[in-house]
């Protein structure tokens, strides 16, 4: 059956070279029309043009192009032609694995696009910019600038071909594993646009756990970009297919099909191909075949290095420099693409056949030796597990020392302020102690009696300040506690309003003149939820305290002001800690049962003030240990760290959203 297949991938990489040359009449048509070009900026926009024809073929030519293209339109300040040559340049460098200066590029495109209001390349400036974000995987980043291209198309620009970011949209929602959506778009595809997504529906089938109809969209989509010459979007597919059979345990076929997608993305240089291809092969011959494992692992390392790790400016001056000697050059290169294309078919035929005879000779050969060598190969996977596992207990380390360092950074710096007092206010009494005895010698009683008192507020000044150390401690320790609480079946609704009470008389203790309005709004049909109600409780308790806390804070800076502004303060108007005129202190407890897009069910609770509102600027700090808006003295920094570690360990997370003057809301959702 493989062989079979073979020779059908034989047969359309036949008939893709039709489709090739094809694109070299439109190059060998837009080259004509360059020649005949009349006016500086034809040329720019033929230029970029043709730029676009070679990119899936000849991506050196078209990167030459391009540049041209770019340098030409900003010596004239040819906006459009500026825009056109970034565009194209932003998907070579993506397709290079560049994604920095790609993602650079389009969105100094994005920028004149937007600027110059030229709807038609604001269009294709978005969708460079989303495709970025799509290779580097950060689909939440990318979905906007499809979403806003979208919009503009609808609104502005009928003839842009609306499909491209439909579809583009569909594959993200995939991503996201919102696979209803995905597929209702994929309907609309085939139905209004007659465009027949098979990759996608293989990444949908895929996502949905049914790998064998995956993998029939895969082999379609395949055959399809052979068929167009599309040798990224082949790669694709192959990578994907391979990855299918690695989970369905056919290590044969998915080597096979890793190999092809490989020698796909050497051939044009796409190097988040080979990252892909050269991880999964590393993978499937982690047992079977160190030798190879350490080779293809050693290529997606490299891979993964170019594409993630280094710069590449170096890269793009030799390529500027590169252009301007091959100007000279492009019209020979023209003359020499047609031949090229049947070299390219009879070498990838010849290559085809080379694998597969590498690949049945490779096979036979180790049916052979399987009995002689199944020990020696048993050796040196158990080297290499067991360098794998030194390396890995190297890195825990690593992180297990920098954690450790950043830990003892901060405590030192939280203890050592209450420590200098007590240091200070210790050699100080020391001092009067020796002042007072010097009194007592003399006789002098009282001047020793005053010097005690002195003593006597030194004392009580190092046992505040030894308290204060204290309780840092304490919340440290409280911070590094792994827990060891069981998890039981626990009414929220219950847990949140009788902490809700209790924090309130803890915090009246403190305050008595405070006022505040406590609001509830708990969802009578919460579910019970499996929970450490004792963890959960010091979360919501500090929730509580911030919140009273802040509407406290408000209330006394509303008074502050009130008596700035008025001459003669109102009689009315009580201790600092009681509401100004015009303010009304409130704190809102609400619980909800959620649902995520999903399906995932859960609970969410919600703390509200209308406090003073947490600043733009401290927003991403206030869950990091030690850190405090308080007076020295009040809080020690660790409460919401804490809070943050405990809702984690519950598997769910803390949401918190803000607006200055108007209040906080702290959002805790746990999934059931």
């Amino acid at each position: 059956m493989k062989i079979l297949f073979i020779f059908l991938i034989l047969i359309i990489s036949c008939g893709s070279a039709f489709a090739q040359m094809e694109t070299f009449k439109d190059a060998e048509r837009l080259i004509q029309e360059l020649s005949q070009a009349k006016t500086d900026t034809a040329r720019i926009v033929l230029k970029s043009r043709l730029s676009e024809a070679y990119r899936s073929n000849n991506p050196d030519t078209s990167l030459i192009l391009a540049n041209q293209a770019l340098l030409h339109a900003r010596e004239l300040d040819f906006k459009k032609g500026e825009i056109m040559a970034l565009n194209v340049l932003s998907v070579l460098y993506r397709e290079k694995g560049d994604l920095p200066y790609a993602l650079q590029l389009g969105l100094q495109g994005l920028k004149i696009a937007e600027k110059e209001q030229l709807t038609d390349l604001w269009v294709a400036s978005l969708i460079r910019v989303g495709n970025v974000y799509l290779s580097v995987g950060d689909f939440l980043k990318a979905l906007p600038y499809f979403q806003k291209a979208d919009n503009l198309i609808k609104k502005n620009y009928d003839d842009f071909p609306r499909w491209v970011t439909q579809y583009f949209i569909a594959e993200i929602t995939i991503q996201l594993d919102q696979l209803d959506s995905a597929e209702k778009r994929l309907e609309i595809l085939e139905e209004t646009y007659g465009f027949i997504p098979n990759r996608l529906r293989g990444d949908l089938a895929s996502k949905r756990g049914e790998p064998n109809q995956a993998i029939i969209y895969f082999q379609k989509s395949m055959k399809e970009a052979m068929a167009a010459n599309s040798i990224r979007e082949a790669s694709t597919s192959s990578n994907a297919i391979a990855q299918i059979f690695k989970e369905l345990d056919q290590p044969d076929s998915a080597i096979y099909y890793a190999k092809l997608g490989l020698e796909f993305g050497i051939e044009l240089s796409y190097t988040n191909r080979i990252l892909t291809a050269s991880s999964l092969l590393a993978e499937l011959y982690a047992e079977e075949n160190p030798e190879e494992a350490v080779r293809y692992y050693q290529m997606a390392s490299a891979a993964k290095d170019s594409l993630y790790g280094a710069q590449k400016f170096q890269r793009l001056q030799a390529a500027t420099m590169e252009e301007q000697e091959r100007q000279t050059e492009i019209e020979a290169a023209a003359i020499e693409y047609r031949n090229n294309i049947k070299q390219r078919g009879l070498i990838g035929g010849v290559a085809l056949f080379l694998i597969v005879a590498v690949v049945l000779y490779r096979n036979n050969r180790q049916k052979q030796k399987a009995n002689t060598v199944l020990q020696e190969q048993k050796q040196k996977v158990e080297s290499t597990l067991h360098k794998l596992k030194a390396t890995q207990a190297q890195l825990i380390q690593s992180e297990k020392m920098a954690s450790l360092g950043e830990l003892t950074a901060g405590i030192a710096h939280e203890i050592q302020n209450p420590l200098n007092f007590v240091n200070n206010f210790s050699e100080v009494s020391t001092e009067l102690l020796d002042e007072m005895n010097e009194e007592l010698d003399k006789g002098d009683i009282e001047e020793a009696k005053f010097i005690s008192k002195d003593i006597k507020q030194n004392l009580e000044k190092i046992n505040y300040h030894g308290k204060r150390a204290d309780a840092i401690v304490k919340g440290m320790l409280e911070h590094s506690k792994t827990g060891s609480g069981v998890k039981e079946l626990t009414d929220l609704n219950a847990l949140a309003d009788e902490f809700f009470r209790l924090s309130y008389q803890s915090f009246l203790a403190k305050d008595p003149n405070f006022k505040v309005e406590l609001q509830t709004n708990l969802d009578p049909d919460l579910p019970k939820i499996s929970v450490i109600p004792q963890d959960i409780g010091k979360v919501l308790l500090n929730l509580y305290s911030n919140a009273f806390y802040a509407c406290a804070e408000r209330s006394r800076s509303t008074v502050n002001e009130k008596a700035k502004s008025t001459p003669k303060p109102s009689r009315n108007i009580g201790t600092g800690s009681q509401s100004g005129e015009g303010y009304k202190p409130e704190v809102i407890v609400k619980t909800t049962a959620t649902k995520s897009p999903s399906g995932d069910l859960g609970v969410e609770i919600s703390v509200q003030d209308n406090g003073p509102g947490i600043p733009e600027s401290i927003k991403d700090k206030i869950f990091q240990p030690f850190f405090t808006t308080k007076p020295t003295g009040q809080g020690t920094g660790l409460g919401l760290s804490l809070s943050y570690d405990i809702v984690k360990a519950h598997g769910g997370e803390i949401i918190v959203s803000s607006n200055t003057g108007e209040g906080t809301e702290f959002k805790i959702q746990i999934p059931i």
